[in-house]
């Protein structure tokens, strides 16, 4: 099948005097079946393409098995080096919360920047999850218990509260392509 398309794509790219570059074309096989595609190559007239098993493509990581997964850990990563570079913003008593909660949100753009085709695990909503309450607890910082006089974490309930907007979870699968 993929040299059948291969084959075809050769044709078609002859008829408009387009060469294909074999060194920077290479094929993947998208499929949740661990044994889909054997064939790890494929050579038609003397070029030779190469079979992958991941790549980026429009900085979106793709996997032979159409997981998400390591694009979330990617993103989340991205996203956790954003938060430290603005860290000593977020902990300024300088600034006020609504800026704050702006900067919380741009980063949460960028981290779920093309989610409508992602398809969440629990796993990956509690990695998403995680991600949002260690930014907001960032900006809105400990609350003194009343009764003991303490100071604890606030309570994931809380911070979506105090911010105010839907959470992570739920913005990326309202996106979602139906």
């Amino acid at each position: 099948m993929e040299k059948k398309n291969t084959e075809a794509l050769l044709v078609a790219s002859k008829e408009i005097c387009l060469e294909v570059n074999a060194e920077k074309n290479k094929y993947m096989v998208m499929s949740r079946d661990l044994n889909a595609g054997r064939s790890h190559n494929i050579i038609i007239d003397n070029v030779y393409f190469a079979r992958v098993e991941n790549f980026r493509y429009l900085g979106t990581a793709l996997t032979n098995q159409n997981s998400v997964q390591e694009e979330i850990k990617s993103r989340l990563k991205l996203g956790n080096a954003c938060y430290h570079s603005v860290q000593n913003l977020l902990s300024s008593s300088l600034l006020y919360k609504i800026i704050k909660i702006k900067i919380c949100r741009i980063i949460i753009m960028l981290v779920s920047w093309g989610c409508q085709t992602w398809l969440l695990t629990l796993r990956e909503e509690r990695r998403l999850r995680v991600f949002e309450k260690g930014g907001l607890r960032r900006i809105f910082g400990p609350k003194r218990d009343e009764v003991t006089g303490e100071w604890r974490k606030l309570h994931y309930e809380e911070l979506i509260n105090m911010y105010s907007s839907p959470n992570i979870v739920r913005v990326i699968k309202s996106r979602r392509m139906r």
